[in-house]
């Protein structure tokens, strides 16, 4: 069996035992999948192709690494959502909120099971991530088994920090610095500017995002005593704090477009000098 087709059946695999781990009174492949929340899924893919784009611009991407790290990640982050449904299920924090139904607020799904799923989806993403690990650097596992953690203590434990006004801050973090770089890194062997800029655009995309939903939760966050960084800006200072972090994905378009300016050799073809933009903003005619 080819590696790429072993990938896609393990993540398939996980998927069915997520599912028959929920137990649920409607079908699986429809209350399941509003558990993994499929919506978020991009933000774990996004920082892969970032990475892979920037392992790629020093001519050192891996297509089967990037598969990997795409594992991971997708592993991670559904976990993470299974791990936040039953946390903040079994809190009380879901009883009354705004936005999709959660399967542990709503008593769709027994709070134990929604438990399972996320340590399924846990040790989906340990198994990729040390295959990958093996692929580059051992080190790489303590990297691993610390996003596991941040996972399952965003809304987990007796002290979530997701609960202090942390959320944000983590998300940037693993969903920015370390998935970006560290996929970069797996292909590459070493971590570039490019790779930087595309992993502090990536983090301060997906920090945006997760600031939505809560600025979204405020009033509910409120009640249960959810102290998110939305909370304790309040609505005027959250909808500020998004604007500021909202330019910064297209950093990199800037950053690339400077770089085509000055150098041609490195750069990625529609950014090359021969590019009519490029040639442009180098003060050369653009062919006609």
């Amino acid at each position: 069996m080819s590696f790429p087709r072993t990938l896609i059946n393990l993540v398939g695999i996980s998927t069915l035992v997520s599912d028959a781990c929920l137990n649920l009174h409607e079908p699986p492949s429809t209350t399941g999948s509003r558990g993994a929340r499929p919506h978020t899924w991009a933000n774990a893919f996004a920082p892969v192709v970032a990475g892979t784009g920037a392992a790629a611009w020093s001519g050192n991407a891996s297509i089967y690494r990037a598969m990997l790290a795409m594992v991971v990640a997708w592993a991670l982050i559904v976990g993470v959502n299974y791990a936040n449904d039953y946390s903040d299920g079994i809190r009380g924090t879901d009883d009354d909120r705004q936005g999709p139904q959660r399967l542990t607020g709503s008593g769709l799904a027994k709070p134990e099971h929604v438990k399972y799923s996320a340590f399924g989806a846990f040790a989906l993403a340990s198994v990729a991530g040390t295959l990958l690990s093996v692929m580059s650097s051992w080190w790489l596992i303590a990297v691993g088994a610390l996003c596991i953690l941040a996972a399952w203590f965003y809304t987990g434990g007796k002290h979530p920090y997701g609960y202090a006004g942390w959320g944000e801050c983590a998300v940037f973090v693993f969903f920015g610095l370390v998935a970006v770089c560290g996929t970069e890194y797996t292909q590459a062997g070493r971590v570039t500017w490019v790779g930087v800029t595309c992993a502090v655009s990536i983090g301060c995309f997906s920090a945006a995002v997760n600031l939505a939903n809560n600025l979204r939760d405020i009033p509910s966050d409120t009640d249960s005593g959810k102290r998110t960084l939305a909370v304790r800006l309040g609505d005027r200072g959250t909808r500020r704090l998004w604007l500021g972090w909202s330019p910064y994905p297209t950093s990199p378009h800037w950053c690339w477009r400077r770089s085509a300016c000055r150098r041609s050799r490195h750069s990625p073809p529609f950014f090359s000098p021969g590019w009519p933009p490029a040639r442009s903003c180098a003060g050369q005619p653009a062919p006609r």
